[in-house]
């Protein structure tokens, strides 16, 4: 607010005065806006980096394929609360063909599924420690993408997922040709989860760099009571699937 003082003449310059005030603070604000959404952008962006050929999955972050990866880290649950200790690591890499992903897992108490077969999909995995990514390429209709699954001891699941399809739960039955490779290891508490996607599974047309993609990652960890739900993006929901929450996937050429 400004402060008249009682001379004559000098009201008109009293209120240019304020004029430029409201004029500079205005520009601050927009500033500060500006630099809010470019930070907000650059956090919400994760790198996948091109490899020039097709390998074989492997789980060690120290193997010359993933050493080459950006990694991105995220630590907060669903509701961005911080989870410090399961602070999670996940590359990527990407081929003309394939998508690759590794995570990297901290734990204190696996909960793990009884039985597990790894030979065909497991409807329900969710239920159990998880990581997990969903992916789309429909930038208009936001609420189609895929959602890609392992489990620590190398379950895994894909479904195709329309969130307006009142029959949605039927799309564990897609089957995308994915492949998944896992290792836990119970002496440093860490388990790795490696995926290899099919390009075909996300996007008709053949990936190139700056491709972007809409993309968020996850993690379901430990036994009820105190179990986790953790989220790159956090969704703000006791649901994973709030595509409007999504961040974003970029090709590029070399990290």
């Amino acid at each position: 607010m400004s402060h008249e003082i009682a001379v004559p003449g000098c009201k008109n310059l009293a209120l240019q005065g304020s004029e430029s005030m409201l004029k500079v603070s205005a520009i601050v604000v927009v500033g500060i806006a500006i630099m809010g959404c470019a930070n907000r952008t650059e956090a919400a962006t994760f790198k996948s980096t091109h490899a020039a050929q097709d390998v074989r999955l492997e789980v060690n972050p120290q193997s010359a394929f993933w050493r080459d990866a950006q990694p991105v880290y995220f630590d907060t649950d669903n509701f961005g609360h911080p989870v410090p200790w399961l602070r999670t690591e996940v590359r990527s890499r990407w081929t003309k063909n394939n998508l690759y992903l590794l995570f990297e897992c901290p734990y204190r108490q696996l909960y793990l599924k009884p039985s597990p077969h790894n030979k065909t999909e497991t409807d329900g995995l969710w239920n159990w420690d998880v990581a997990e990514i969903f992916i789309g390429s429909n930038f208009q209709d936001i609420r189609r993408y895929k959602e890609f699954e392992i489990s620590p001891q190398g379950e895994w699941v894909d479904l195709d997922i329309n969130l307006d399809n009142p029959h949605r739960k039927h799309g564990w039955k897609w089957n995308s040709g994915f492949q998944v490779a896992a290792r836990i290891d119970r002496k440093s508490k860490v388990w790795y989860g490696a995926m290899r996607i099919p390009f075909r599974a996300i996007e008709p047309n053949p990936p190139h760099s700056g491709t972007i993609l809409r993309a968020n990652l996850f993690r379901c960890q430990g036994p009820p009571p105190d179990r986790k739900l953790l989220a790159w993006q956090a969704p703000m929901s006791n649901t994973f699937h709030a595509p409007e929450r999504f961040g974003q996937l970029e090709l590029v050429n070399r990290r």
